[in-house]
């Protein structure tokens, strides 16, 4: 099937949609039409995706987490970077200063945080304008999304989420609860474990029926019908973000404050800088740390002061035995115990297994077999 068909297919059903009356004898066809469109797209963005020519970014993630900083051309990320890291972007005031990935590397209490600064994302990234799946393909590798923008165009953030969500980036959301299990025979059955008031048995049915023949479906969370196929897709990325507004001190203080809270109504994590006056850089430090839930556990070797120049870094929620898998491959085979002082322990010196769950700042002892 060639490009030019699918596109034709794709807009036949975009039309259908628009024309169709929306309600609740319909919203199981429109659920339909949606599923079509979105296995189309998927089906187009393979094939252009084989085609492509060029070389693509190499980039070796390294240190503790890395953040991708997107934003239109000119907007002030490389001036950023180098505020934050050790690298050494080009700065121009004029667009598509940089080309390729550059890489920093921001040290920021004990964490090492790898910041990319990316090519400018225009409109038409997701067909490839720009070198936009060079650029979407890396910002799928990030643990957190630094959306930038200019304080004078706050236009441009929504312009950048619909590139990221048309190419399956899924912002500030979490992948819905729903199991599907491919079955033999005996149709698609569908149960739950919560009462669902957005999708009727009826629509979760048809949109199925795009995707599979038989087939159970477990939905533990009140979902729509786009994460329903999200779901079936099966290739959605979700990824943390947060935005930065840049050159504040080009806008009055009221425009600004408008502007924050035009962003925050929907829903999003937002600081103003200025990169060039290095203003507010290390609020902006104190939220990437926040948002990538990094926490700091300093080691405290037998009989010694803990070290407090090196933490280990883990994610909030981590445990013993991932700090464990960090340190050595061996402390899991040889593990007996071991000690916590801080907020995760009952007492100072806790003696703890493996499952213990840690909290930032917490000091830590493992004991191993010799």
């Amino acid at each position: 099937m060639k490009d030019s068909t699918i596109d034709e297919q794709i807009n036949k059903i975009e039309e259908e949609i628009f024309n169709t009356q929306k309600n609740k004898a319909t919203e199981h066809h429109i659920g339909k039409l949606k599923a079509k469109i979105a296995r189309l797209r998927d089906l187009s963005d393979i094939r252009k995706s084989t085609i492509t020519k060029g070389k693509g970014f190499a980039i070796k993630k390294s240190g503790d987490a890395t953040i991708g900083l997107i934003g239109f051309p000119s907007v002030g990320k490389s001036t950023l970077l180098n505020r934050l890291t050790d690298a050494n972007s080009r700065v121009g005031e004029y667009e598509f200063t940089t080309l390729d990935v550059i890489p920093g590397m921001m040290l920021y209490n004990g964490a090492k945080i790898q910041i990319l600064d990316l090519p400018g994302l225009i409109t038409g990234a997701y067909k490839g304008k720009g070198r936009g799946r060079e650029i979407i393909s890396a910002i799928r590798n990030v643990d957190l999304i630094l959306f930038m923008i200019d304080s004078r165009n706050i236009d441009q953030l929504e312009l950048m989420t619909k590139e990221l969500y048309r190419s399956g980036i899924r912002l500030n959301q979490k992948k819905p609860d729903v199991t599907i299990k491919k079955t033999g025979q005996g149709g698609i059955n569908v149960k739950s474990t919560i009462k669902l008031t957005r999708l009727s048995e009826i629509t979760i049915k048809s949109i199925s029926s795009e995707y599979i023949t038989n087939g159970e479906i477990l939905i533990r969370e009140d979902i729509d019908e786009d994460q329903l196929i999200d779901v079936f897709m099966n290739n959605r990325i979700y990824v943390p973000s947060i935005v930065v507004i840049n050159k504040k001190d080009l806008v009055s203080n009221n425009k600004l404050s408008i502007n924050i809270k035009k962003i925050k109504n929907k829903k999003w994590n937002v600081i103003a800088i200025s990169a060039a006056k290095n203003l507010e850089l290390n609020q902006l430090k104190n939220l990437f740390i926040s948002e990538l839930n990094i926490m700091r556990i300093f080691m405290k070797p037998i009989g010694k002061d803990p070290d407090y120049d090196e933490p280990l870094i883990l994610k909030k929620g981590q445990n013993v035995e991932d700090a464990c898998k960090k340190l050595h491959r061996d402390f899991i085979k040889k593990f007996r115990y071991a000690q916590i002082w801080g907020k995760s322990a009952k007492y100072s010196g806790q003696k703890v297994g493996l499952e213990h769950i840690l909290s930032d700042n917490d000091l830590m002892t493992i004991v191993i077999s010799r």
